[in-house]
């Protein structure tokens, strides 16, 4: 009876064994009983079940899937299950692990997929210098630092171990960029202490569609350990900088003032340096000095008006010599003019111009050109756009890509477009091929993702806010453009003479052909189309003729585009990160920002970037 009963617990076991891991099973008794210390003999290879016997290929290989959010983990397994993934909870609460079987190449997979939650890991200083107190902020840049799992992240640290030990490969869904490969290689460090065995796999995709992640499945291959280590030292360079200098300036300043009379209301604030921030700051107060400092001055300039009989256009015409700062002299210029005001066409120019469409967005294009047309701040466009993209109905919002690859079937993305109310009637005619045009081809790739488009149509979902719709819409929209014909319009150029010495002209642009236009409302084009006909050697009087003085204007306070575009000029942060710095000027209380969205240093921003430059 004994021998009977052992013999139905090995046959159990290799059942157990079989399901648990996708590897094959013991394949004979011997093995099986010496491996559970049992006798030996008391079974025997014909008890266990026969797909112990099958070959290695045949075995079902069960892959642990990790993906950067749980809602990219929940898209994934929906789409490469079609929709038949089961859900079940993990041991992190807001991490769940979907179940499903896949087929790779006629490889019978079991999926377990699961996710992290941004970066697992965190760097930091050990205990003996993470006090304020306990060492010089200059010992910082020699101190060593630890990079270990936060307690915060101690559940998702089990539950990827967890899985790691009953898994034989470990595939990667981070986000493909730097940042993503860094938390791949914080995944793969905890999965290993696990299980040294899992074969390292990594999924490269740029949106969440069918045909994106069935090629990333196709074509697995090994994470890029050089981007994570390039991630490794910024975060080393911007924990020591930032320390530091933190520590510095705010042990030093903390009580030497009175905030709250300076309109702080934390009387000890934590007065924050960062390698990316700072410079940010500084271009904000750079500007302000320039306008604090900006002396104006007079100028004078001669304008000429003209209205045709019976209402049949209009014009106004700009002086030759743009304006001139010196009143007398202006005035011996205008006086002839007055005396003699009869006006000699001397030349009416006319050609085609072409306005040509932009060019396909990328993250930090997206951030200036929505900030100043939905009027939101660039972190909330970038945290829409990431919500978007998990829900699958963008591509990767953090690109430098502004060129689509020939390969792309950028029709069949216009075709999703056809029914919508909004903008069909135009993708239609693109499909159709009245309309379509290939984009232009910006100068940046990231070789990792496409420009940021559409992956598709949406009339707008019951639980989006009229941010996430404009934004969508602003995207859609943008992708549509970029794949039209260029605007057409003709352009009349009219030069005239009054007295000998003073030449006038004026242009007026009327479009013939909108193209591009008329699904981007975001951009205008032509002006001044009313022009009067005039032809060479023409004379006729003005209707006015005066000397119009004005003065000179300070730079504009910058704007949340414009501080973007400064920030790209001067390699200040990444086009993932751009919106975080600029953001943290305000919760530094470093800056303000006004209804126009545009930026002011506080006194203790000024102060700080002073103090520096002294």
């Amino acid at each position: 009876m004994f021998r009977q009963y052992h013999r139905k617990l090995c046959t159990a076991i290799c059942f157990y064994l079989d399901r648990r891991t996708g590897a094959r099973t013991y394949r004979s008794a011997s093995l099986c009983c010496a491996h559970y210390g049992s006798d030996l003999g008391a079974c025997s290879e014909a008890t266990l079940p026969k797909r112990s016997l099958h070959s290695e290929q045949d075995a079902m290989i069960r892959v642990l899937n990790v993906a950067e959010k749980p809602s990219v983990a929940k898209e994934v397994s929906r789409i490469l299950s079609n929709g038949r993934a089961q859900r079940r909870q993990s041991a992190a609460p807001y991490n769940p692990i979907w179940e499903f079987g896949y087929n790779l190449g006629g490889q019978q997979l079991e999926m377990v997929m699961t996710s992290v939650s941004g970066h697992l890991m965190e760097l930091e200083f050990p205990l003996s210098h993470r006090a304020w107190r306990s060492c010089a902020a200059v010992d910082l840049f020699a101190a060593p630092v630890v990079r270990s799992v936060p307690a915060d992240k101690a559940p998702l640290k089990r539950n990827l171990q967890q899985l790691s030990r009953q898994a034989q490969w470990l595939v990667l869904w981070l986000d493909c960029d730097r940042e993503g490969e860094n938390i791949a290689f914080e995944v793969i460090e905890v999965c290993k202490k696990a299980n040294t065995r899992l074969v390292i796999k990594r999924a490269r995709f740029s949106a969440l569609i069918q045909s994106d992640l069935t090629r990333a499945m196709a074509n697995l291959g090994p994470p890029d350990e050089a981007a994570s280590r390039a991630v490794d030292a910024r975060q080393e360079i911007d924990l020591r900088i930032g320390a530091a200098f933190t520590r510095y300036q705010t042990l030093l300043l903390q009580t030497k003032f009175d905030w709250q009379a300076g309109g702080i209301e934390n009387d000890s604030p934590l007065i924050s340096f960062g390698p990316c921030q700072f410079p940010t700051l500084g271009l904000i107060v750079q500007r302000a000095w320039e306008i604090q400092s900006f002396v104006t001055e007079p100028f004078w300039e001669i304008k000429v008006g003209y209205k045709a009989p019976n209402g049949k256009g209009a014009c106004d015409f700009h002086w030759g010599r743009g304006r001139l700062f010196d009143h007398a002299a202006a005035v011996m210029l205008y006086e002839p003019c007055v005396d003699n005001p009869l006006a000699t066409v001397l030349r009416v120019e006319g050609q085609e111009r072409r306005r040509q469409p932009p060019v396909p967005l990328n993250t930090l294009e997206m951030q200036k050109k929505a900030t100043r047309e939905l009027r939101l701040p660039g972190e909330r466009i970038m945290k829409l756009a990431e919500e978007l993209y998990q829900a699958g109905y963008l591509s990767y919002p953090r690109t430098e890509t502004d060129q689509f690859d020939p390969g792309y079937n950028l029709r069949a993305m216009v075709a999703e477009h056809v029914h919508d109310a909004r903008w069909g009637a135009h993708a239609s005619k693109m499909i159709n091929g009245t309309m379509f045009r290939d984009p232009q081809r910006g100068g940046h790739d990231d070789g990792a993702h496409p420009p940021i488009h559409p992956t598709k149509h949406s009339a707008g979902e019951a639980d989006w806010s009229p941010e996430k719709r404009k934004l969508y819409e602003f995207v859609t929209r943008s992708f549509l453009a970029t794949c039209s014909l260029p605007a057409i319009g003709f352009e009349t150029k009219i030069t005239i003479g009054i007295t000998e010495n003073e030449i006038f002209h004026t242009t007026g642009l009327m479009v013939t052909e909108r193209n591009w236009l008329d699904v981007y409302p975001y951009a205008q084009w032509g002006g001044n189309s009313n022009l009067p006909h005039f032809t060479e050697g023409q004379t006729f009087m003005p209707s006015s003729i005066i000397l119009n003085e004005s003065r000179t204007t300070p730079p504009p306070r910058l704007t949340e585009a414009a501080l973007i575009s400064l920030m790209e000029r001067h390699g200040i942060g990444t086009d993932a990160t751009v919106a975080e710095h600029i953001n943290k000027q305000l919760e530094r209380g470093y800056a303000t920002k006004d209804a126009a969205m545009t930026f002011a240093p506080t006194a203790l921003g000024e102060a700080l970037v002073g103090g520096y430059r002294a």
